[in-house]
């Protein structure tokens, strides 16, 4: 009796076992939490790979382009992914009808639950409902970017993505202005579908992703468009305004003024004052024999060692008790991180320019703390001045907005945006 208790419980075991490498895990997966996480998964040599989307308005990187993923890790009824571009992993465990997945992702933050069901026809949510064209525009040699149109009557309106997002995060703002604009969104290179040029300096300074979006407009004999950017595409908009006013009506900025975008010299801010200097330096001993030159060159990069000097103190005494950070190791990160190692120190910029601030921000985490204090002084202390030294400039605060101001205050941002536009002459 004994022996045959055990054999019956091997053989279940053994069954269970065969019944779960027989499950197809190929098809649609789908979060229910705010996010909208889709899962596509498909079979492959030795596994699964499949694409990851975040069809969600409320988190960062949220992309309808999707994020690949290479290898799907499976060990009995535990499933483990990661992302290939960028940082992102899940963990979970297959319920024994195949049908759901309990797990947790974790991507720029804190692990939290994610579950995932399988979908059906009547209840898979769409990838990309926005209704826009897609091309792809060389704006450099073997590098091309990814344009979104929505077509549109009326004057040119181009939106430009912050760090980590691509032209699809506009997919639901967009559609609001084709009434009155003719409206685009580019994917700068090194996110989404864009093309990913080497990691050096001068494919990711600020003036190159700002020459970028200069080749779309003339390949698509784009004449003189309003440029909405949004958060690190403040830079963007700067170079363009500083350097090429005459390209363009008019810039927006989407809670995208800082340091890289108008640059406030009673602030020091890390990334910006070791970008200025590294590049001054770079250029010494190429001043090709000029004494005047290499003079000014040094000049500059004394006038500039007291703000680095700031900026390395506050930046060591917020690190104090820090935890260490997961160095970026996926491409988009990269990309990410070269392109914030190569600011520059905008000033004014020399057409109309609407500034739409989160200000004061929201905290989810709490403001209480002495760097978030002193951020959001500086933050404050910068917009009062850009609003003071750009002609024509409007700056408007939205009290505790997210920072997708354009998602926590809709109404406003439309409104802003639309007087603003009204308001241009062409």
């Amino acid at each position: 009796m004994g022996r045959n208790l055990i054999s019956v419980i091997i053989l279940t075991l053994i069954g269970s076992a065969t019944a779960l490498q027989a499950q197809d895990l190929s098809g649609t997966w789908q979060g229910a939490d705010r996010s909208q996480h889709v899962l596509k998964l498909r079979k492959a040599s030795g596994g699964y790979r499949g694409d990851f989307y975040n069809l969600g308005n409320d988190t960062y990187g949220a992309t309808r382009n999707g994020n690949t993923i290479s290898a799907v890790s499976v060990d009995g009824r535990a499933i483990r992914f990661s992302l290939d571009n960028t940082a992102g992993t899940f963990e979970g465990s297959l319920a024994e009808d195949g049908q759901t997945i309990t797990g947790t992702w974790q991507a720029f933050g804190p692990a939290h639950p994610l579950n995932l069901s399988r979908t059906t026809k009547n209840t898979t949510w769409i990838i990309d409902p926005s209704p826009h064209a897609s091309r792809f525009v060389t704006v450099q040699q073997d590098v091309k970017l990814e344009v979104l149109d929505w077509g549109g009557s009326g004057p040119p309106l181009i939106f430009l993505a912050g760090l980590g997002n691509t032209a699809h995060v506009f997919d639901d703002l967009a559609r609001k202005f084709i009434d009155r604009h003719h409206v685009y969104a580019i994917t700068r290179r090194g996110f989404g579908v864009s093309s990913a040029p080497q990691l050096t300096d001068e494919n990711y300074d600020a003036d190159r992703l700002g020459d970028d979006v200069l080749a779309v407009i003339s390949t698509l004999k784009i004449e003189k468009p309003v440029l909405a950017g949004h958060s690190v595409a403040g830079e963007e908009l700067s170079s363009i305004g500083t350097r090429h006013p005459e390209k363009i009506a008019g810039l927006i900025y989407l809670d995208a003024v800082y340091q890289r975008s108008f640059y406030y010299p009673a602030y020091a801010d890390l990334a910006v004052e070791v970008s200025s200097v590294k590049r001054d330096l770079g250029q010494i001993f190429e001043a090709d024999g000029s004494s005047a030159r290499t003079l000014a060159l040094i000049a500059r990069i004394q006038g500039a060692l007291p703000n680095l000097e700031k900026a390395l103190q506050t930046t060591a005494e917020d690190y104090k008790g820090m935890p260490d950070a997961v160095p970026p190791s996926k491409p988009n990160d990269l990309a990410g991180a070269r392109i914030m190692s190569n600011e520059r120190q905008y000033g004014a910029v020399k057409v109309p320019a609407l500034a739409i601030l989160a200000m004061p921000k929201q905290c989810p985490g709490g403001c209480d703390n002495p760097t978030q204090q002193r951020i959001m002084a500086g933050d404050a202390a910068r917009a009062e001045l850009f609003e003071k030294q750009t002609p024509g400039s409007h700056v408007v605060r939205l009290p505790h907005a997210n920072h997708y101001v354009w998602r926590s205050n809709e109404a406003d941002v439309l409104r802003e945006m639309n007087a603003f536009m009204n308001g241009l002459s062409r």
